[in-house]
């Protein structure tokens, strides 16, 4: 809770400073009328003692009864002025500060969060980050807003209040405050008790959120799969251990807030009797002097504002516990170490040719399971190259390693005879340019959706970039244009026509280098033909990285690397790899509708009987010295 207010609350500082002054004031004055009630009640209308106020001269008061009441009253009048005064600047300034202190905590926690690697993403829950910087953020503004001002305003009124009895009868001050070291043993065994109950009722919220945003984006599958009672199982379970974890917090504070007003009442009953007992009976045992009407009044209106401020420190608790639990998880979110980093001092590249080499790359995603070995080639600029292969074998991963997603174990990967690990981020990436087989596009105008990442863009542009990926014309036909929503994740378009739309905002981009991941998947034939002649002209005069299924779509690749378990098995042109009768050609036969019996069986077998043999190994047959599989 320090390093909050040290990270976020530095520069908006005075208003957290004015708001807390202003919360003192306001309870400082709230003070005022039970002590000039009790005053007024001895000396004004009892005439039992002197009219006299704590620091105030006695020259500087009225002599006469009435001016005396006169002034009561204004004293009276102006404190409750004050505190509402008091009151309203303490709202607005610690209002101000929280939310801004809210501002930039959630913004920067998300700038942290965006420079995580994409393994993070790859293993962390959606939900559980939401909920981080919805909830979590939420509670330390809801902390920072009301609670810091209670617990000042508590620690003034205690004391305040106990400085002013001691000053008024100390004897009784100290049946008074008696219940005091009680409430606090109490509250501090509370604070250490709840701490761990709100940890996990924190990573429940998470959970919760998680399972709706699952369910959310996949209720298609849910109702096309006839999963729907399956699912309201699953969020019952999730939603039920929020109520579990809750009830187990409200249990402690039902203990808790119950046993505080017990004490609290003890205390405020104590004062009560041995007060009553001195009025009527005299000094009780052990007590000596007088004891006045007045000052009575003041004791019995003091104790109970006293004690009740004792009694709500249970809310004050609760709510620093919960903030804490939450500030853990938002910095425990900041201080992720990031393994993907960019250099010290990184080149930035003006432009680039599209030389890309790969050079003897090893990767993992989990150290001991290697994803890729000894991955090596070269792509001259303007090449075409292609990865082939089973799923699975790597070949989406090769093409993110150039992005620097995630970064090489060992080996390297260059653009231009630059590292990549040596370039700019920025640099880098406005240069790539990468196409996904799972489009992503985002809730908002067609519009806006091609010109992301081209945010300069001009209409005219983004039109030619759409007609360039064979989108224009559906475009058109849209209700509003380009200015149509296409809504969150596109869901209003077709697969074909996300499809084309991320086609456009790769060639709005115009990267040097441009991967296609699966770019033509999933979509039906005369789509199909729409994509494949927007590729011709996006991957012209540029170094293009194709990953593919369909091999009918990499047949002009200039060089196709088949890839399998981890390792290039097979290189060469379409003719080359068909001639050399290996995997690649095996499967091109399958897909080509040109062999006859059990396929899948083949490739299994292909596949198996190619184990431990590698590129490079002869498996007997052909004369290139490259083996099949």
């Amino acid at each position: 809770m320090l390093r909050l207010f040290r990270t976020y609350g530095r520069d908006d500082l005075h208003l957290f400073v004015l708001g807390l002054v202003t919360s003192l004031f306001s309870r400082l004055v709230g003070l005022v009328p039970p002590l000039v009630l009790g005053i007024a009640i001895d000396s004004v209308f009892n005439d039992n003692t002197p009219f006299r106020l704590p620091l105030v001269p006695g020259s500087l008061l009225p002599a006469t009864t009435l001016d005396q009441l006169w002034l009561s009253v204004a004293l009276i009048v102006g404190a409750f002025v004050g505190s509402v005064v008091f009151g309203w600047t303490q709202g607005v300034s610690l209002s101000l500060f929280s939310n801004r202190v809210q501002h930039a905590l959630r913004t920067d926690t998300y700038r942290a969060m965006q420079r995580l690697d994409m393994a993070f993403f790859d293993d962390k829950q959606t939900g559980q980050v939401m909920s981080v910087l919805n909830n979590d953020v939420r509670n330390l503004k809801q902390f920072l807003n009301g609670t810091v001002s209670g617990a000042i305003q508590l620690v003034v009124t205690v004391v305040g209040i106990a400085a002013l009895l001691l000053y008024l009868n100390w004897q009784l001050a100290l049946v008074s405050l008696v219940g005091v070291p009680l409430l606090l043993t109490f509250t501090v065994w509370f604070m250490r008790t709840i701490r761990p109950l709100y940890r996990a009722l924190r990573s429940s919220f998470g959970d919760l959120n998680t399972r709706l945003e699952n369910n959310l984006g996949g209720m298609e599958v849910i109702k096309t799969s006839n999963t729907g009672e399956y699912e309201d199982g699953r969020v019952t379970d999730a939603s039920w251990d929020i109520y579990e974890r809750t009830w187990a917090v409200a249990r402690l504070e039902y203990l808790y807030q119950p046993g505080m007003d017990m004490l609290a009442g003890v205390a405020f009953a104590a004062t009560f009797l041995l007060g009553g007992y001195w009025l009527v009976a005299g000094p009780p045992p052990g007590f000596s002097g007088t004891l006045y009407v007045g000052e009575f009044v003041t004791f019995l209106f003091m104790t109970q504002r006293f004690v009740d401020p004792l009694a709500g420190m249970g809310r004050i608790v609760n709510s620093y516990e919960n903030a804490r639990a939450s500030g853990e998880r938002i910095f425990g979110l900041k201080d992720l170490p990031v393994a993907v980093a960019e250099a010290d001092e990184p080149v930035t590249l003006d432009s680039v040719a599209g030389r890309v080499e790969y050079d003897h790359v090893d990767f993992s995603y989990v150290e001991g399971e290697p994803v890729l070995h000894d991955v090596t080639f070269t792509a001259d600029p303007g090449e075409t190259i292609a990865f082939v292969g089973p799923t699975g074998a790597g070949k989406s991963t090769a093409a993110k390693l150039l992005l620097r997603l995630y970064d090489v174990d060992s080996g390297a990967i260059r653009v231009d005879g630059h590292d990549v690990r040596d370039l700019a981020f920025d640099s880098l990436r406005d240069h790539v340019g990468y196409v996904s087989q799972d489009v992503f596009l985002f809730d908002g105008s067609v519009r806006e959706n091609i010109a992301y990442g081209s945010f300069d863009a001009t209409d005219e542009a983004v039109r030619e970039a759409a007609r360039a990926a064979e989108a224009h014309e559906f475009v058109l036909d849209l209700p509003d244009g380009y200015d149509t929503r296409i809504g969150e994740r596109g869901v209003k378009l077709s697969g074909g026509q996300r499809q084309r739309l991320s086609l456009a905002r790769a060639m709005l981009q115009d990267p040097a280098i441009l991967v296609l991941d699966e770019a033509t998947s999933a979509v039906d034939t005369e789509t199909e033909l729409y994509i494949q002649r927007a590729l011709t002209r996006l991957t012209a005069d540029r170094t293009t990285f194709v990953i593919a299924h369909r091999l009918s779509t990499v047949r002009h690749a200039d060089q196709i690397l088949v890839v399998e378990d981890g390792r290039i098995v097979e290189r060469g042109t379409h003719d080359e790899l068909v001639a050399l009768g290996g995997l690649y050609a095996t499967l091109w036969r399958v897909q080509a509708g040109e062999f006859e019996g059990d396929a899948e069986g083949l490739v299994r077998r292909l596949l198996s009987d190619g184990e431990g043999r590698r590129e490079g190994e002869s498996d007997g047959e052909g004369e290139s010295g490259e083996s099949a599989v």
